[in-house]
């Protein structure tokens, strides 16, 4: 397995065939290079086929977030994510806050992540809904 810590070489031809494994979806091309232009990208490569990617958003002084771990579901429960998530401890300019889907708590917990304030989301407006 090949790890790269702030990997210049991810982009959006790569990484929509990887995420639409995980999380399927119609991903805009140019949408997601942006995205990805935006964070430190920490990603795990098996033989050149990228299999894991842990992004993290960050202002480099006050705030990090992790937007995403993920990790392709045939490569889960090897190792992967939690050397995603070592490094991101390692290499991160700020403390990092996130949010867990459910069911995954207990992952980050092992890995010395500790529970702190609930989240919560504002959902953007779309512009073809009537006002509320």
């Amino acid at each position: 397995m090949e790890y790269r810590e702030d990997d210049k070489q991810l982009n959006s031809s790569l990484f929509i065939p990887f995420v639409n494994k995980i999380w399927p979806g119609n991903y805009d091309m140019d949408k997601t290079q942006l995205a990805l232009s935006k964070t430190i990208n920490i990603t795990a490569y098996d033989d050149g086929t990228l299999v894991g990617c842990l992004r993290i958003l960050s202002d480099g002084y006050y705030f990090g977030t992790i937007t995403e771990l993920l990790v392709l579901p045939e490569y889960q429960k090897r190792g992967i994510g939690s050397r995603l998530l070592q490094l991101a401890k390692r290499d991160t300019p700020t403390m990092l806050y996130f949010g867990a889907q459910p069911g995954v708590e207990l992952f980050y917990e092992k890995n010395g992540c500790q529970r702190s304030l609930p989240s919560y989301i504002i959902e953007k407006e779309h512009r073809d809904s009537p006002p509320a």
